[in-house]
């Protein structure tokens, strides 16, 4: 039950949006993003675009993406338990995938690189300009991994000017953060910048194994930034960063009863499944665990960039990247503490296992492009993009052995005295390389006809090279078969490659009237390269290629920008084929999910995106999504035997795709109250998002009651005072004032889920010092 309802959050947030002091007003129409690929103010980007800038990242104090995400209603976010499981969708599309050969739908781009997988992404965020989240494909400028929309995340450059700032935070349970900026000139011609962070957290969840707090996190870094005038027309931007992290995080929480120990500590308050709805244990803040969650990161990354101003303002740019991510996965799979303890058969006794899977990114990339001066009829850019990563995992499941229905029976009548109890543990190890190459043409141009009419025109070649290699051994000397370890018989010898190549447009009309309106239409179409289903218990039937997943998407959309208000209004439909998602396939008796071209979804909807600052000190932004996001048909899995599928399978068509909420809504205001020796900053925000689904439609077309995410509602606020013109800054915070516990995540087994951070109430100081 709800402890505040929805309705009176609102309510708190009425005084704000009623004061209404008389002060200088910000402009909005000059607010710039690069959506485009170059400097533009909203009302001439003909896309749909949200935009967080940078005060209002800070005014959130949001950590990094998975929180943000709750301020662009198209974006939802899939928690696993390391950032390389997790997910974005954006308007209910999105890749949820454990296989180290398939790429993400949602590009996340860092200063002009693209990253390779969005879990790179999702580290702490600092010192940011501002984030756009660009949504439908946008595979014309951004590439083949856009097919469902780009986060796009520009970091502060160096100024002219010395200045700097400390800024740290505290929160409840021992929770830490700092962060370091300074910039300033390097002589006449150069511009420097340095950022540190440091953060700490404890944890909010209570191991009753050993006593300690879980789903912490300890993490460093710092970005340095070099920025050179080496003629009048040619500028180098230089970046470096470092990276690292060491998460105890993300325990899964038992919130329905597993029945693999009742009596522990940690058992939910649960009623279980009764009929059609599923008793979520939301208070649930306990594990019970004898191996630790866990991941290790660390990202080392550089990017140098040339911008090169020729022939009456023609400019070349040229960005270079290099970026390497080290991820270490430990992961308790059996989620009791006395799993594998027994000597007895499993499943009469609670089985153990354990995973850990260490893997590295090295990532180069390439972008050279050619843009025209923005004051012609004729505007257009062009360029090249090359891509390569290569990714390296091993993988070692220690896991109890397994006979219940006799999977070890001949070896143990071959080795008398040999048993196969929980409590002996069998062990097999994968190791898996993949390699991806991309190499693109693209174009973009407004063609305009008249001063106010103009057309968009846009392509791009791809050509994609996917190949991997996948050995797994069995490790015990017996090749005896565990829980989730495939015995010696089955160890595997593997590899593969593929290619595609696409050509992929876009077309539309965009208009201006009066000095503030514009509408638009555009057909695009996105496209998503092949893959392969390359994880740890990868079969024979894992090694045929996925092939591409395309879409076509239309879209319709208001624009009115003016000194003081910012609308937009979008109208969308996206088809996609052979979308690349992890179906369900028992043709080999066992359930599970495989990563194939499901078959074809849909999503259509509409959205509003607003900002309005009527005064200086007064700005109110927010934003409604509504997206149906379903199934149109998708495949049947062949049985191997008959090559026919089973008889109970539906094409599921009409069925709702997973993290894909009906309605999601969010509304942040900032009001300053000015003094004579101190300001004071109100800020408060509310999010609104529907029940969802968090999972496919089983092949039965039919969903598990215990798959479905209950709607929830947050309210956060902050109250900070300002002293000598900003130079000193106090803030009080407090997250979910209603204190309203929700689940972001179903995590599989019929009782895991995610529980974050923010499902509960906690507060905070902010302390900020500038200096210049």
């Amino acid at each position: 039950m709800r402890k505040i309802s929805g309705a009176l959050k609102l309510v708190w947030l009425l005084p704000l949006m009623l004061i209404n002091p008389a002060y200088a007003q910000t402009v909005i129409d000059e607010i710039v993003v690069t959506a485009q690929k170059r400097e533009q103010g909203l009302q001439e980007v003909p896309l749909a675009v949200s935009v967080l800038q940078g005060d209002t990242v800070d005014a959130a104090f949001a950590n990094n993406i998975e929180q943000l995400q709750a301020l662009v209603p198209s974006v939802s976010f899939r928690k696993g338990t390391t950032t390389r499981n997790s997910a974005l969708t954006i308007r209910g599309i999105g890749t949820i995938s454990f296989s180290v050969a398939a790429e993400p739908s949602v590009s996340t781009v860092v200063d002009g690189v693209v990253l390779g997988r969005s879990g790179q992404a999702f580290a702490d965020l600092y010192d940011i300009e501002r984030i756009e989240v660009l949504r439908g494909p946008q595979g014309t400028l951004f590439g083949k991994n856009a097919s469902a929309g780009v986060v796009n995340i520009t970091t502060q450059r160096p100024g002219d000017e010395f200045e700097g700032y400390i800024d740290t935070s505290f929160f409840q349970d021992n929770e830490f953060r700092l962060r370091g900026k300074i910039s300033g000139a390097l002589g006449e011609n150069a511009r420097g910048s340095l950022n540190i962070m440091r953060s700490e957290f404890d944890g909010y969840i209570s191991n009753v194994f050993n006593n300690k707090e879980v789903n912490g996190y300890d993490r460093q870094g710092f970005r340095g930034m070099l920025e050179y005038d080496i003629a009048d027309d040619l500028t180098v931007l230089a970046i470096a960063e470092f990276y690292e992290t060491d998460d105890d995080c993300c325990a899964d929480l038992e919130a329905l009863p597993s029945g693999r120990n009742p009596a522990s500590e940690a058992a939910p308050d649960s009623t279980g499944v009764m009929g059609n709805s599923a008793d979520i244990d939301l208070d649930q803040r306990r594990i019970d665990h004898d191996f630790l969650s866990k991941t290790e990161d660390e990202t080392t990354a550089f990017s140098i960039q040339f911008d090169k101003s020729f022939a009456n303002d023609y400019t070349l740019t040229s960005i270079t990247a290099y970026r390497a991510w080290d991820n270490t996965e430990f992961r308790e799979g059996d989620f009791t503490s006395i799993g594998g303890t027994a000597a007895s058969p499993v499943f009469d006794v609670p089985f153990q296992l354990h995973d850990v899977g260490p893997q590295e990114w090295k990532q180069i990339s390439q972008e050279l492009r050619v843009a025209s001066p923005q004051d012609q009829d004729f505007v257009w850019q062009a360029g090249l993009f090359y891509w390569n990563i290569d990714s390296e995992r091993e993988f070692t499941r220690e896991a109890s052995c397994q006979n219940n229905d006799g999977q070890n029976q001949a070896i143990l009548d071959a080795n008398p005295g040999l048993t196969c109890n929980a409590n002996d543990i069998i062990s097999a190890t994968g190791r898996m390389r993949t390699e991806f190459d991309n190499f693109a043409v693209f174009a973009q141009a407004d063609w305009h006809f008249t001063e106010n009419l103009s057309a968009i025109l846009g392509i791009r070649y791809t050509d994609d090279e996917v190949s991997f290699k996948h050995n797994r051994v069995n490790d015990d000397e017996f090749g005896r078969q565990g829980v989730g370890v495939r015995p010696s018989s089955l160890n595997t010898n593997f590899d593969g490659d593929t290619d595609e190549s696409d050509v992929s447009g876009k077309i539309g009309l965009n208009w201006q009237f009066g000095e503030a309106h514009s509408v638009y239409g555009t057909y695009s179409q996105g496209y998503k390269g092949p893959a392969f289903n390359v994880f740890y218990n990868m079969g024979l039937n894992d090694t045929l290629p996925i092939g591409e997943e395309t879409s076509d998407s239309y879209e319709i959309g208001y624009k009115y920008v003016s000194p003081t208000l910012y609308i937009s209004a979008t109208y969308f439909q996206t088809d996609i084929e052979d979308f690349q998602a992890n179906n369900f396939d028992n043709s080999t008796g066992v359930t599970i999910t495989r990563l194939t071209n499901a078959g074809d979804v849909s999503t259509e909807g509409f959205e509003v995106d607003f900002i309005w600052t009527p005064t200086e000190n007064f700005s109110l932004t927010g934003g409604v999504a509504s997206v149906d996001a379903e199934i149109d048909s998708f495949n049947c899995p062949l049985d191997p035997g008959t090559g026919l599928p089973p008889a109970d399978c539906s094409d599921r068509s009409g069925l709702e795709v997973p993290f894909a909420p009906d309605l999601k809504y969010s509304l942040m205001a900032n009001y300053v109250i000015p003094g004579d020796n101190m300001d004071i900053i109100l800020n408060a925000s509310y999010v609104y998002t529907d029940e969802q689904r968090s999972t496919l439609p089983g092949n039965d077309g039919t969903f598990s009651p215990v798959t479905l995410l209950p709607d929830y509602d947050i309210f956060n606020a902050s109250v900070a005072f300002s002293f000598n013109e900003d130079r000193f800054r106090v803030t009080l915070i407090g997250k979910n004032l209603g204190d309203e516990s929700f689940v972001t995540t179903f995590s599989g087994d019929g009782f895991r889920y995610q529980i974050p951070r923010e499902a509960e109430r906690y507060f905070g100081v902010n302390l900020r010092a500038t200096f210049n």
